[in-house]
C-alpha cells in the first residue's frame, strides 16, 4: 500500500526551500515601480546574462510574460502571430493576445517532437499584398520545451532555421521558454545558445526551478523598456518585489543542476509504469520532466484490469501530463518503497 501521496500533477506544486525562505526574509528591497528594487535588478541582470540578451524584466507569471512579449512585437491591432496548434499561448492563456491585444493567432500543427514544419510556417505568413483582407503577420512563437508534446526539446539548429525564416520576412521570433532550463540540461546546450535566434523569450521561475512565483522576459533594451510600460498597464508592476526575486536567485543558484535528476526520475517513472500489465507509455519520448498522457493510459488500463484501483478526484480532462520534480520525489526511496506495488493511486485536482 502507498504510504504517502506523491503529487505529480505539475512541476508548479513545489514549496519554497528553507534557503529560499531565508533569502526572502532578508531580501534588500525598494519600490520597483517608482525606481528599481535592488534584488529584482540582480535577478534581471543575471537572467539577461544567462540568456544572452541585453535586458530582462521580472513579471508575476509566464502568461503575463508571453502576453507582454506578443503585445510589444505586435503593437498594431489586427497583427497576426504564427504559433503551434498545441502551444501554451494558444491553448492555456485565456486567449489574452486576442481579447486584450487584438492580435490574431494563426496556428501551425505541432509535430510529435514539438516542432512545426518550417515550410508550413512559411506558408502561413500572410502575403503583404493581401493586407486589404488579411491580418499582417508580425511574429512567430515557439515553445521550448513543448509541454503538450511531452516536454520535448527544440534544438538550437531548429530554432536557428525558424529565426532565419523570421528575418527573411521581416518578422520577430518569441520563444515561450517556460522550461528552457530543462531543454538546456537535456540537450547539453547553454540557454543563451538555445535563445540566440530569438528576439525575446519568457522564462518561468516557478516550474522546474522551484521558485514560488514569477517569470522573467528577456530581449533588447528597447524591447524591455516597452515591456516595462505594458507590465504596469496590465497590473504587473509590484513594489517591494525583491522578496519574490530573492527566492528566484536561490533557485537559479541551487536548482538548475538538479534538473538532470528530474529527467531521470521521469524516465524511471515511465519505464516503471510500463512494467504494469496492460499499461504502455512511450518512455522513449520522455526527454525532460514530463510523462505525457499518463492519466489516459492508466484509465485505459483500468478498464481492462482488475488489479489496479484508480482514485481520480475532480478529473477535468483525460489527457493530463505528469510532471516529476525533485522536491516531491526522492528517486531511490521512491523505487525502494514502490518496487512491489500492484495498486496505483492517482489523485487529480481540477
Amino acid at each position: 500500500m502507498v504510504a504517502r501521496t506523491v503529487d505529480l500533477r505539475s512541476d508548479t506544486v513545489t514549496k519554497p526551500t528553507a534557503a529560499m525562505r531565508a533569502a526572502m526574509a532578508n531580501a534588500e528591497v525598494a519600490d520597483d515601480v517608482l525606481d528599481y528594487d535592488p534584488t529584482a535588478l540582480r535577478l534581471e541582470t543575471e537572467m539577461a546574462r544567462v540568456t544572452g540578451k541585453e535586458a530582462a524584466l521580472f513579471v508575476p507569471s509566464g502568461t503575463m510574460g508571453n502576453l507582454i512579449s506578443v503585445l510589444v512585437h505586435c503593437n498594431i491591432r489586427g497583427s497576426e502571430v504564427i504559433l503551434g496548434s498545441n502551444s501554451h499561448i494558444h491553448i492555456y492563456e485565456n486567449g489574452g493576445i486576442s481579447t486584450i491585444g487584438g492580435v490574431h493567432p494563426r496556428t501551425v500543427k505541432n509535430n510529435d517532437d514539438g516542432t512545426m514544419d518550417v515550410d508550413l510556417i512559411e506558408a502561413a505568413i500572410r502575403d503583404p499584398r493581401g493586407e486589404i483582407v488579411y491580418p499582417t503577420t508580425r511574429l512567430i512563437c515557439l515553445e521550448n520545451t513543448q509541454a503538450n508534446c511531452g516536454g520535448r526539446c527544440l534544438s538550437a539548429e531548429y530554432t536557428d532555421k525558424v529565426g532565419e525564416l523570421a528575418k527573411k520576412h521581416g518578422l520577430k521570433l518569441h520563444i515561450d521558454g517556460a522550461r528552457i532550463f530543462n531543454a538546456s540540461i537535456a540537450l547539453g546546450v547553454p540557454v543563451h545558445r538555445l535563445l540566440k535566434a530569438a528576439d525575446s523569450a519568457s522564462v518561468c521561475l516557478s516550474k522546474g526551478l522551484g521558485a514560488p512565483v514569477g517569470s522573467v522576459i528577456v530581449g533588447s533594451k528597447s524591447f524591455i523598456a516597452r515591456a516595462r510600460i505594458l507590465r504596469k498597464t496590465l497590473g504587473g508592476g509590484m513594489r517591494q518585489v525583491g522578496i519574490l526575486c530573492a527566492a528566484a536567485l536561490v533557485a537559479l543558484r541551487e536548482n538548475v543542476p538538479k534538473l538532470e535528476d528530474d529527467h531521470k526520475k521521469a524516465k524511471m517513472l515511465a519505464e516503471g509504469l510500463n512494467q504494469i500489465k496492460g499499461l504502455r507509455l512511450n518512455a522513449a519520448a520522455v526527454e525532460t520532466n514530463i510523462v505525457s498522457n499518463l492519466v489516459s493510459k492508466v484509465l485505459e488500463c483500468v478498464f481492462h484490469s482488475s488489479s489496479i484501483h484508480l482514485d481520480c478526484k475532480m478529473l477535468s480532462q483525460v489527457s493530463v501530463a505528469c510532471f516529476v520534480e525533485y522536491f516531491s520525489v526522492d528517486s531511490t526511496k521512491f523505487m525502494r518503497e514502490h518496487e512491489n506495488i500492484h495498486l496505483l493511486y492517482i489523485s487529480i485536482s481540477a
